[in-house]
């Protein structure tokens, strides 16, 4: 089953770089545990629980806040019960017009096929920075 998660996984990241945010929500669980990055810019209702809450509260803000926003992975690993997904955020932050270029770890956790748990590693304090006017 690992190697169908770590399909799953490049299957979301490619979905997203095509702008196709319903793939991505469709492959989380009903009960999905979203966990941005401490201190993150979006971690403000960590966790977020449930894919529409993941929708709203980080995926629509991204595409209202920002001019444009790209997660491109280096690389996706197969650790076993978990995905590690590792690679670069950029984005251009439309109220400050600041750019941010931050690596990324993401850990994902399964159950029956779907993505039960996330958590995010990012550089934080690049993201403050650039929403901070």
């Amino acid at each position: 089953m690992s190697e169908q998660n770590k399909k799953t996984v490049e299957g979301m990241y490619e979905a997203f770089g095509r702008g196709d945010i319903p793939f991505v929500i469709g492959a989380l669980d009903a009960d999905v545990e979203w966990w941005e990055a401490e201190n993150f810019i979006y971690a403000d209702n960590n966790p977020y629980v449930g894919p529409q809450a993941v929708l709203e509260g980080v995926f629509a803000r991204i595409g209202k806040e920002w001019e444009w926003f790209t997660v491109t992975p280096k690389e996706v690993l197969d650790a076993g019960e978990s995905v590690v997904g590792r690679g670069y955020y950029a984005g251009k932050y439309r109220q400050t017009g600041r750019e941010v270029r931050a690596q990324f770890a993401h850990v994902f956790g399964f159950r029956n096929g779907k993505v039960a748990t996330f958590q995010q590693y990012t550089d934080t304090a690049q993201f403050q920075k650039a929403v901070t006017e």
